[in-house]
């Protein structure tokens, strides 16, 4: 097969210049072109590689700020939280110290109401309203106001109690919160671009749902805070009138015990002095009777006494009527006689009468020391009542320390429970 020849085209001088210079000029043109590019590219490297570097350095500054943010709000939410658990901790021992106080309550009510119960065993005249029955009314109305305002505290403390369990629920779930996105934080901070743990994540730039400002943040932690605060504040307030109720009530139902006591050791020594004089009476009445009856014996020996000379002088008197005719004269031994007679009858008649008299006055004698006798079994049954209230009341006399317990106060090394706490 033939090979076909084309034609070989020839061009002018002037095309070649031409053609040199344009493929010269492009060619400059194209490299300055590219150098452009090139500088432009090395700029942006450099410009992105510093700004990536800057950003990652003020992030990094951010989230050690936001640590640091976070840290200080840890410490204050812990000292809350440490500081909640002291006051609870010291309202529950105020509530406890009040109930057991509100227990206690039962030893002088039973006391007084054996003491009522006792005095109702008086008798007779000794039923009365007196000082000791009045005080003893007296105390039970205290005790009953005692007893309402220690439950009134009791119930306070437990509801302020369930307010600062509330408050630390939250100081603890916000404390929880900030221990872990202290973690989160600090993960953040530590990684870099060189770490294993980066990755490409999907939609990265999302806010997520429930997102909060910082000054919602703060305003949250905050408001935990001041609420806390606020609590422990109204338990200390209420822990004061807790121990201010305490030491008052102690004091009122002490009062009132003295007072009690003392209305009970008067009457005893009224009743002491009522029997003192009961017995010298008895003595005296006993006394007298006993002379009494002497002296009645006295008068019926006299009257007895007064017979034979009755019989003598009106023999006597009976046996002269028989005197003969003129010798029936009313001669002086008649009128002596006579008067004799008369003598003796009124003196025997006055004699009956002392008797009747000192019989009736032995009788008044012998009812009046029967009076007196009852009255006096009277005052001892109220005596000894009354005695053995005072020995029930002994219950509440406060138990003597022993020498260890002593020592402990005076040591400081042991407080009374009942301080005023700070």
């Amino acid at each position: 097969m033939a090979t076909e020849v084309r034609p070989v085209t020839r061009f002018q001088p002037p095309d070649w210049f031409t053609s040199n210079y344009t493929i010269s000029t492009n060619a400059e043109r194209q490299r300055s072109a590219s150098h452009q590019v090139r500088q432009e590219g090395r700029f942006l490297r450099n410009e992105t590689d510093s700004q990536t570097k800057w950003d990652q350095h003020s992030n990094n500054v951010r989230l050690a700020d936001r640590v640091d943010h976070i840290r200080k709000w840890k410490e204050i939410l812990e000292k809350t939280l440490a500081d909640l658990d002291k006051e609870i901790a010291d309202l529950s021992e105020a509530k406890e110290l009040t109930e057991a106080a509100l227990e206690a309550k039962n030893i002088p009510t039973d006391a007084n109401i054996e003491c009522l119960t006792l005095r109702e065993g008086r008798q007779h005249i000794d039923v009365v309203q007196d000082e000791p029955e009045n005080q003893l009314h007296k105390e039970m109305e205290v005790i009953d106001g005692i007893k309402k305002a220690l439950q009134q505290r009791i119930r306070e403390g437990f509801e302020q109690l369930c307010l600062l369990q509330e408050a630390r629920q939250q100081v603890q779930a916000d404390l929880q919160d900030k221990n872990i996105a202290l973690g989160i934080d600090i993960d953040q901070y530590n990684l870099t671009d060189r770490s294993p743990l980066i990755s490409y994540k999907p939609d990265s730039l999302r806010v997520p749902k429930g997102t909060t400002t910082p000054q919602q943040w703060e305003d949250f932690s905050r408001y935990n805070k001041e609420r806390a605060d606020a609590e422990m504040q109204a338990s200390n307030r209420l822990r004061e009138a807790i121990h201010h109720t305490l030491q008052q009530t102690a004091n009122d139902l002490e009062a009132q015990k003295v007072a009690t006591e003392y209305a009970f050791r008067k009457r005893i020594h009224e009743f002491e002095r009522a029997k003192d004089e009961l017995e010298w009476q008895k003595k005296n009445t006993e006394d007298e009777i006993a002379e009494m009856e002497n002296d009645i014996r006295g008068l019926e020996e006299a009257i007895r006494a007064k017979i034979n000379p009755m019989k003598l002088a009106q023999t006597r008197l009976e046996n002269r009527t028989y005197r003969p005719n003129v010798e029936l004269c009313r001669d002086a031994p008649q009128y002596g006689l006579t008067d004799e007679v008369k003598q003796l009858e009124a003196t025997k008649k006055a004699l009956e009468e002392k008797c009747k008299q000192a019989k009736h006055a032995l009788d008044g004698l012998q009812k009046n020391l029967h009076r007196i006798n009852d009255d006096l079994a009277e005052k001892n049954n109220s005596l000894m009542l009354d005695n053995r209230c005072m020995d029930v009341r002994q219950k509440l006399n406060p138990r003597a320390q022993t020498a260890i317990e002593r020592n402990l106060g005076l040591t400081g090394i042991e407080r009374e429970r009942s301080q005023v706490l700070a």
